[in-house]
C-alpha cells in the first residue's frame, strides 16, 4: 500500500487549505475559523453526520462505509490550535495575526485528516464507521479531556483512536513510533519561599530568602540523581526565579520559583510531586524560612497500547518500507487524555530538515501531505476491510 494516487492529485487543494490555515492561525479554544471551516468542509465532502462545539470548539464528522455489518468504529484525530509565537518564516503565507503562528504543525495536521476525510468520503471502501476528530487547545488547554469529558467515546461509539505529529528531522516520506509510554507528564509547580527582609550589610537579622531558595533549587535535582531509579526518566527544572526585591542593598523577604517536572510513568509522576513537595518544605524549615507549594498536574504520560502500536506501523511501513523506533520525547502531548479512554496509538510522520516545532522559523513541509493522508486512510482501510 505505497502513496494513493488519489492524495497526489488532491495536493495541491490540500496544500492550498493548509496555507489558508497558516495564515489564520487561532490560539488555545480560540479556533472558530478554523473550526467553521473544518465542517463547512467536512459536509461538502458529505459526512454522514458533522458535530460542532464538542470540547468548547471542536469539530466531529461520521463516516460510513459501504457495509457496518462490523460493527467497528475507529477515531482518527487531529489538533487545530496554534501558538503564541510571532512567525519569521517569511513565507508568503505568513500568518495574519501577530503574536500567533502555527509553529507545531496542527495546520498541516488539519488539512490532512481533512485530505484523508474527503478521500473516505468519496470511496467509504470499508466495512465500518469512521470518526474523524478536530480538536482545539492541545497546545496546554487540554482540548483532548475537554472533548473526553463531553462524551467523545461514549457519544460516537469509538473503539480505538490514533493520532499523528509530524517531526523535523525524520526524512520525509517516513515514520517513527514507540509502543509504551511515548511523551512524558507535564506538571508544573509554584514555590513561594518566605523569609525575613532586611538590610543587606546586617544578614544577620534576617532570614535570607535568596540564599534558601538557592538551596531549595540545588536539593530540586537530587529527586533525579538520588530519588528516581537511574533507568527511568524524570526532568525537574526551575525556569523562574524572582525575589521581592530589586535593590543592591536589600535581602528579599520572598522569593517566587516556577518551573516544570516530566516523567514517563505515574509511579514516578507521583514520586516527583511527593518529594518536590517534602524538600522544598523541609529545606526552607532547616534555615528558619517557610516554603508554599502549589503543584499543577498537567498532561499524563501519553502511552500507546501494544497491539495497536504494531498494528500503526505496519500500516507506516506499506506506505513508506520502514517505520524507525522513535525516543522517548519530554514533551506532553494531550492525546494521552484519548488513549486513557480507548485503545489506539499516535505515530510520528518525517517533516524533512526544517526547523524544529515551537520555533518562529518552523513551517511544515506540503510534501508530508500526500504521507500523512495515506496512513489516516490506510488506518480505516486496513482494520476495516470491505467484505
Amino acid at each position: 500500500m505505497p502513496i494513493k494516487n488519489r492524495f497526489a492529485e488532491l495536493l495541491p487543494e490540500i496544500t492550498e487549505w493548509r496555507r489558508d490555515l497558516h495564515e489564520n492561525p487561532e490560539i488555545l479554544y480560540e479556533t472558530h475559523r478554523t473550526s467553521a471551516l473544518v465542517a463547512e468542509k467536512l459536509r461538502a465532502f458529505g459526512c454522514d453526520e458533522v458535530v460542532e462545539g464538542l470540547g468548547r470548539t471542536g469539530v466531529v464528522g461520521v463516516i460510513r462505509g459501504k457495509e457496518t455489518a462490523s460493527g467497528k468504529v475507529i477515531g482518527l484525530r487531529a489538533d487545530m490550535d496554534a501558538l503564541p509565537i510571532h512567525e519569521q518564516t517569511g513565507k508568503p503565507y505568513t500568518s495574519k495575526t501577530s503574536g500567533a503562528m502555527h509553529a507545531c504543525g496542527h495546520d498541516g495536521h488539519t488539512a490532512m485528516l481533512l485530505g484523508a476525510a474527503k478521500y473516505l468520503s468519496e470511496t467509504r471502501n470499508f466495512d465500518g464507521t469512521v470518526v474523524v476528530i478536530f480538536q482545539p487547545a492541545e497546545e496546554g488547554g487540554g482540548g483532548g479531556r475537554e472533548m473526553c469529558e463531553d462524551g467523545l467515546m461514549e457519544r460516537f461509539g469509538i473503539q480505538e483512536v490514533y493520532g499523528m505529529h509530524n517531526w523535523p528531522g525524520i526524512p520525509l516520506g517516513q515514520f517513527a513510533i514507540r509502543p509504551g509510554a511515548f511523551f512524558a507528564s507535564t506538571d508544573q509547580f509554584e514555590i513561594t519561599i518566605e523569609g525575613r527582609g532586611g538590610h543587606a550589610a546586617k544578614p544577620h537579622e534576617t532570614v535570607d530568602s535568596t540564599l534558601v531558595a538557592s538551596h531549595v533549587v540545588l536539593a530540586l535535582q537530587s529527586i533525579a540523581s538520588r530519588n528516581a531509579d537511574p533507568t527511568e526518566q524524570i526532568v525537574v527544572s526551575v525556569t523562574s526565579f524572582e525575589t521581592s526585591s530589586k535593590a543592591f542593598n536589600v535581602i528579599a523577604q520572598r522569593v517566587h520559583m516556577k518551573g516544570t517536572v516530566r516523567t514517563m510513568s505515574p509511579e514516578l509522576r507521583a514520586l516527583g510531586q511527593e518529594r518536590l513537595t517534602a524538600i522544598a518544605e523541609t529545606t526552607a524549615r532547616a534555615y528558619g524560612a517557610e516554603a508554599k507549594v502549589n503543584y499543577i498536574k498537567g498532561y499524563p504520560v501519553m502511552i500507546n497500547h501494544g497491539a495497536e502500536t504494531e498494528f500503526a506501523a505496519q500500516v507506516a511501513r506499506e506506505i513508506s518500507g520502514d517505520c524507525a523506533e522513535a525516543p522517548l520525547i519530554m514533551g506532553g502531548e494531550d492525546f494521552a487524555y484519548m488513549l486513557e479512554e480507548r485503545p489506539g496509538a499516535y505515530i510520528l510522520v518525517g517533516n524533512g530538515d526544517t526547523a524544529s516545532v515551537h520555533h518562529p522559523e518552523y513551517d511544515f513541509s506540503d510534501e508530508a501531505i500526500p504521507t500523512g493522508c495515506s496512513w489516516w486512510a490506510g488506518i480505516v482501510e486496513r482494520r476495516m476491510p470491505a467484505a
